[in-house]
This record gives structure tokens, sequence and C-alpha cells, in this order.
């Protein structure tokens, strides 16, 4: 049994699986997360926590024989249920839906692919936020050109870049 059932038929044999929207690439896709490095996003992403994972090296994406991707959560995105702008830890810890993170290289496009995700959170700033620029991101080099630009930086005004954690999730289906 796994986090991640929800239902199950033993007449039919069939599990069925509760799969995570975000986006790569700009466009909408699946994945399901199986299990994390740490206690914290283990919890948010409801998986079983792995501390093995933590003897993975992160912060290397894309470089020679990287054992993860970049995965990219936005902790203080545009709130609000009906909201189509809306992402973000705050949002979904407030009930309003998944997080709508930003996956990095996937199968089919990225020849460096790998199921394993290092965690890369992004917040927006108090000067974006005030100028209006807030806004949902959906693809990798968005949310690199503005962290380049200054609007989004690491949580608390840190530098952008890798938490440490890591979330095994590989995708599922690549919508439109």
């Amino acid at each position: 049994m796994h986090d991640k059932a929800f239902r199950i038929c033993p007449a039919e044999g069939t599990v069925e699986l509760r799969l995570t929207l975000g986006f790569t690439f700009a466009r909408p896709l699946l994945y399901l997360s199986l299990d994390a490095s740490h206690e914290l996003p283990a919890t948010m992403e409801q998986v079983t926590f792995s501390p093995g994972l933590q003897d993975i090296g992160v912060g290397r994406d894309d470089s020679a024989f990287s054992a993860v991707e970049r995965l990219f959560a936005v902790a203080n995105g545009p709130m609000g249920k009906t909201n189509p702008q809306r992402q973000g830890f705050n949002s979904a810890l407030a009930g309003e839906g998944q997080p709508l993170n930003v996956l990095g290289g996937i199968p089919t496009i990225a020849t460096d692919y790998s199921p394993l995700w290092d965690i890369n959170v992004a917040e927006w700033t108090q000067t974006a936020i005030d100028n209006g620029y807030r806004s949902r991101v959906k693809e990798e080099f968005e949310i690199l050109g503005l962290v380049h630009q200054g609007w989004l930086t690491g949580p608390g005004g840190a530098k952008f870049g890798s938490t440490g954690f890591i979330v095994n999730c590989p995708p599922v289906m690549r919508l439109l």
C-alpha cells in the first residue's frame, strides 16, 4: 500500500493512484510522487520519507553524471481557488489546490532525464509583487530568467538554488 493509492479493486486487479499536476516546458503534466529525502517534502507531497535519498548529490542539474533534475516550487505565488494564476505552497497549504510545481527535463525531451528531482524553491520579491509581476510560472527558463532579473529569489531573499531535498516523482503524462 502506498499513500498515493486511493482505490483498490481486487476483483479487477486495479489500483488507482493520485497524480500531481505540474508543468514542464510551459505545458501541463501529471507526475507520481513516490518518496522524498526529508520529512518536509514527504509531508507536503504525501509520500514515503526515504532518508537514503539524502546520499544523492544535489545542486548539479545538467552537469555530467548528475543523478537529478530540477523541480521548481514557488513559495508565495498568487492565491485564490478560482484565480487562473494561482500557484505555490501558500495556496496549496490554504487548501486551494496542488502547488503546480515546474519540472525541468522529462523523458522524450531531455536526454539526461532522471526521476529524482532536486527541489529549488522560489519566492517572489516584494518589489515584484508591488509591481504586479507575480503570476503563474510554467517553464524552467522563465523561472531562471526571473531569478536573473531579481524578481524571484530563494526563500526569505536567500540566493536561489537547491534546497538539498529530493523527491522521486516520475512524470506519467505530458498534456496538450
